[in-house]
């Protein structure tokens, strides 16, 4: 069976808290963005770019069995980390579970006081981006 989002955030929780520096932590959300299913390049365009952010980040969803199923790709590996971190937690969510979602993920592990501002806001760029693709597919 499928964790719940809850489990998912929780696992992630401890994850990042078994590292004690920030610099473990962006390792880590590096080798994240290293396991992130591959992207077709035909969809590398700016219908899928998200606006906002200082790197670019393609971001795709397609609704399959109820569910959103998200792919994307960033040509920046923090900012691909930061996206599959994402991916990780809200792919194979009905649009309803990620509009109800308050992304506090982020903040418990610390990631958003922890990036640059233009990568902060390009964070909250990527959120405000899947929950409008769940809102699209409601």
């Amino acid at each position: 069976m499928n964790k719940s989002l809850k489990e998912v955030e929780e696992d992630i929780i401890e994850e990042f808290a078994e590292f004690d520096e920030w610099l473990d932590k962006y390792e880590y959300i590096i080798d994240l963005g290293k396991s992130l299913a591959s992207y077709p390049e035909d969809k590398k365009t700016d219908d899928y770019l998200i606006k906002g952010c200082q790197s670019r980040v393609w971001l795709d969803a397609k609704m399959e069995n109820g569910v959103l199923v998200f792919n994307a790709d960033s040509d920046a590996i923090i900012t691909k980390g930061i996206i599959s971190l994402l991916i990780r937690i809200y792919s194979g969510r009905t649009p309803e579970e990620i509009l109800s979602s308050d992304f506090s993920v982020v903040e418990k592990i610390g990631l958003k006081e922890n990036l640059s501002p233009t990568r902060a806001n390009g964070l909250v760029s990527m959120i405000q981006t899947m929950k409008k693709l769940a809102s699209e597919n409601c």
